[in-house]
């Protein structure tokens, strides 16, 4: 966009995507701004990035346009501030907060020297299976995203446009319901108010807390169903059946994580005078010969053949980090 409408651009995009909202800056001279769009039925997920501003959304703003939702967005650098209910909170990166659309509110994005970035959820109030005088006093406050559910949360939502992109267009309705659940257990452990949620809901976040989970502990060597039971809680055989509609045992879900892991460590240029041993140790395996012959059976060729094919493909290069740029919507300003 030419510098000159840039701002007024965005202001534009900022209504349709979220809430109308008045936006000053002092870069208007050079904003600069990019945007994506997921809308996954049940729920919507935005990524903005742009120069800092300040924002105020006014009762008149309120008046022109309520979607009648929460919008719970996670910072992942510059500090945020926002006011809204009465609260203030100063937002760091790690931070969640959640802002009602029929409320005035005010927020500014301090400038740090670089640009800013979000990643925000949209969720209908009549979506969410939590009393809304209740989650009004969460309005503005601080959330972490550091630990726990919101942990979880943080990592769902900073992968939703690369999940979306994989997915078939009828599998999104299913993704934003996932979204939903984790983003009401967030909030109701916040308001100590859990047994609001509906059992299917407790269901789906039980399953997403035992993904993430085998995730952050597929390095360890014990883990197995015993070991994941009983850190949730749960019985063996209640873990079994979490997994009965899934195409895979948690003991298969287990060993092709870690065969997806080792499969990217050995493409790895960082890494390629690290042994192959050593890098099915560092995911779990207990053997090399254990690993090597789950390696062929998952994709026919040895593990010293996938590393030398993945470094004959690009000798002497390092590795590359590419980002995707995909969404329903790709808006740049």
């Amino acid at each position: 966009m030419p510098r000159q409408d840039r701002l007024a651009w965005w202001a534009h995009l900022s209504a349709h995507e979220i809430v109308p909202i008045a936006l000053s800056t002092e870069h208007a001279d050079d904003f600069r701004g990019l945007a994506y769009s997921v809308d996954l039925a049940a729920a919507r997920v935005a990524e903005f990035t742009m120069s800092p501003l300040k924002a105020r959304r006014t009762p008149a703003h309120v008046r022109r346009h309520d979607p009648d939702g929460y919008w719970l967005f996670l910072v992942h650098n510059s500090p945020v501030r926002l006011e809204q209910a009465h609260n203030d909170s100063v937002l760091e990166a790690g931070d969640f907060a959640l802002f009602d659309t029929s409320h005035p509110l005010a927020t500014e994005f301090v400038d740090a020297g670089e640009l800013t970035r979000l990643t925000l959820m949209f969720m209908p109030k009549q979506a969410l299976p939590l009393p809304p005088g209740k989650v009004d006093r969460l309005l503005a406050r601080k959330l972490t995203a550091r630990t726990g559910m919101g942990a979880i949360l943080a990592r769902y939502l900073t992968g939703v446009r690369e999940q979306a992109t994989g997915c078939h267009p009828a599998e999104l309705p299913r993704l934003g319901t996932i979204g939903l659940d984790l983003a009401a257990a967030f909030l109701a452990g916040h308001l100590d108010a859990e047994r609001h949620l509906p059992g299917e809901s407790q269901h789906r976040v039980l399953a997403a807390r035992v993904d993430a989970f085998i995730d952050q502990h597929l390095g360890d060597p014990g883990l197995g169903p015993v070991a994941i039971a009983a850190h949730h809680h749960i019985s063996v055989r209640t873990l079994h059946v979490l997994f009965q509609q899934r195409p895979e045992t948690v003991s298969a879900t287990i060993r092709r994580r870690r065969l997806e892991r080792c499969h990217t460590d050995l493409a790895d240029v960082r890494l390629r005078d690290r042994p192959i041993g050593e890098i099915a140790v560092r995911w779990g395996f207990k053997t090399t010969a254990e690993f090597s012959r789950a390696f062929r059976a998952a994709y026919d060729m040895s593990p010293r053949e996938h590393r030398q094919q993945a470094f004959a493909v690009a000798p002497g290069l390092g590795s590359q980090l590419l980002e995707a740029t995909v969404g329903e919507r790709d808006h740049r300003a």
